[in-house]
């Protein structure tokens, strides 16, 4: 089968908010998961007292107006190699480590609508929503930017802010060597 003709068929069967845009050949020893050297997400938040209908299932409704300036201080913080334990939830086993890299982490605006861009090799479970949450609140004036490195140095959950809830979290590109 065709490589057009294998999209074409797949997409027949997923889900009306799942589609494939491209398809190409690989190695027999690849892994969709296991041979992915990177990862990108993308957080939506609306920010305005009344919510978009339209993005109700795609972005957190923050109807408080957010410090952005704030909130970029704060995300500056977490490029680097750092422990992240206080920004991930638990699961039912313990992770090998907690340490991953963030190569980026920023927050743009266009219009009503902020995009936090996260970007590193690994993430642990709920990390991205645990970071947003924070960076949230950091924007509601809740957190103070400068303490973000002490988050990240106490290595407890209950240290950082809230998870933002799931429904603003887009797991954007995934990066192969």
């Amino acid at each position: 089968m065709t490589t057009r003709k294998l999209r074409v068929a797949i997409n027949a069967h997923l889900p009306e908010d799942i589609r494939i845009l491209s398809a190409t050949r690989c190695r027999a020893d690849f892994h969709a998961r296991f041979s992915a050297n990177g990862k990108q997400y993308r957080y939506f938040i609306w920010n305005h007292p009344v919510m978009n209908p339209l993005l109700r299932h795609q972005a957190w409704h923050i109807g408080r107006k957010l410090d952005i300036k704030a909130m970029r201080e704060a995300a500056k913080v977490f490029p680097g190699k750092h422990d992240f334990k206080s920004f991930a939830t638990n699961r039912n086993y313990p992770p090998k480590s907690t340490v991953r890299t963030i190569k980026r982490c920023d927050i743009k605006r266009s219009g009503l609508l902020l995009t936090i861009t996260i970007e590193g090799d690994g993430f642990l479970y709920k990390m991205c929503r645990g970071i947003a949450g924070t960076l949230a609140q950091v924007g509601e004036g809740k957190i103070n930017a400068q303490d973000i490195r002490n988050i990240l140095e106490q290595r407890d959950r209950r240290a950082a802010g809230m998870s933002a809830p799931a429904h603003g979290l887009v797991l954007w590109k995934v990066f192969y060597k």
